[in-house]
């Protein structure tokens, strides 16, 4: 399928960011495409059959902050079960790979270091100022890399790279739900009537004229108006171009880089031997860790994480080096025995994903202001949106959607008389 030649609205990118502007104009009477670079719907949201008997979120798979997540509702709608089961993060340790006493402890720093940062980050905002969040590690503290380690999951970064002020300003409720038939099948449902033109890459945004012309992997068209929805490092790499150039959007997108988290799924021999829901880690006292979800489900599988400059080099060995890790970490706790229990099912390698290039936004020290400058529209024609572009729920599918639904009511509000 080609792109109409012309329509009121093109909206560049079919994540959550794009479908929520879609579903927001769906009634409005404007004309609307969906312009997706990829073959399929749901950007870093993706469900994959990865065995018969195991369902794998390759990207998104947490609805988090639950109770303000707008898409509790959405799948409640579509028919979708969520699961309200507690997480498996603190209280479902398995093994004795992280004793109650260590893992007290170092619950207890980890906790210690957020209060730390919370106080910090209010007095940096009362004198304007900012700075990484690594300062807020208490010096010598041995829970540090693994502090660290977590910051690699929540944030896609070490802590040396995460802004102190943007770290505060992400809303957790802490309440945590799951969809049982997978995340990126819920956003690919919420798709089913999105006028849509997918492999469909957008390469120029041409605003020097009225009608905003827009070259495509599949041809050229007019658009009225646009909203950008890609991730900010298609922006920063120069992927999608502006004409004039928006050299104040091309800087927040380089302050808002997306770090990386990524994941792993291996199938499990002999499930029965272990618990379902569980949390697998180890004291290892370093950055470089996974973290392990044992049976999600109760499917018979580990789902492994990787964050941060770890994950980024395990990508750069190649295919299956983060399985390889996965496994090696897992048989250290569990013992060599579970070495043939354990197969590759499936991973993510978001870094080498050329339409995302990263998983999620974090916000370099210093530019914590940028996810404000990039989601400002421009001339009443150009609107931006995308988990970045979001204030407090960043680095979340429905912060994306929310912000998606943001920026179709800015395009209602600035269409005047002709």
């Amino acid at each position: 399928m080609s792109p109409p030649s012309n329509v009121d609205v093109a909206i560049i990118g079919a994540g959550a960011a794009g479908l929520g502007a879609a579903d927001a104009l769906k009634d409005s009477g404007l004309s609307v495409i969906v312009l997706e670079a990829r073959d399929r719907v749901g950007g870093r949201a993706h469900t994959i059959q990865a065995a018969p008997d195991v369902l794998f979120d390759v990207g998104c798979g947490w609805l988090h902050s639950a109770d303000e997540n707008t898409f509790v509702a959405i799948a409640e709608r579509l028919g979708f079960e969520i699961n309200r089961d507690l997480p498996p993060w603190r209280d479902r340790a398995y093994s004795k790979a992280f004793p109650p006493e260590d893992r007290s402890q170092f619950l207890r720093a980890l906790s210690e270091f957020y209060d730390r940062a919370e106080m910090a980050a209010e007095q940096a905002r009362s004198a304007g100022r900012d700075e990484p969040a690594s300062l807020q590690l208490e010096a010598g503290n041995r829970w540090n890399p693994m502090i660290d380690a977590v910051s690699t999951y929540v944030n896609g970064a070490e802590l040396d790279r995460v802004s102190l002020l943007d770290m505060d300003a992400y809303e957790d409720t802490e309440i945590n739900w799951r969809v049982r038939r997978g995340y990126g099948a819920l956003v690919a449902a919420y798709a089913a009537d999105c006028p849509l033109v997918l492999n469909c890459a957008v390469t120029l945004i041409d605003h020097s004229a009225r009608r905003l012309r827009i070259e495509t992997s599949k041809g050229t068209l007019t658009a009225g108006k646009a909203i950008v929805t890609v991730p900010t490092n298609l922006i920063a790499d120069g992927i999608i171009r502006f004409h004039p150039a928006l050299p104040a959007k091309l800087d927040a997108a380089r302050g808002l880089p997306l770090g990386l988290a990524d994941k792993v799924t291996l199938a499990l021999a002999e499930p029965e031997a272990l618990p379902k829901e569980a949390n697998l880690r180890g004291a290892t006292m370093r950055t470089e860790m996974g973290a392990y979800h044992v049976r999600p489900f109760g499917q018979p599988c580990i789902d492994g994480f990787f964050g941060g400059r770890f994950a980024r080099q395990l990508e750069d060995a190649g295919d299956g080096a983060l399985a390889a890790a996965a496994i090696d970490e897992i048989v250290s706790f569990l013992g060599n025995d579970f070495r043939r229990k354990l197969k590759p099912l499936a991973e993510s390698r978001w870094a080498h994903d050329p339409w995302a290039r990263g998983s999620y936004s974090h916000a370099l020290p210093g530019h914590a202001g940028d996810r404000a400058v990039l989601a400002a529209p421009v001339d009443g024609r150009l609107f931006f949106a995308g988990e970045a572009t979001s204030p407090n729920f960043f680095s979340t599918a429905h912060g994306a959607r929310d912000s998606g639904e943001r920026a179709a009511r800015e395009v209602l509000a600035s269409i005047g008389p002709e």
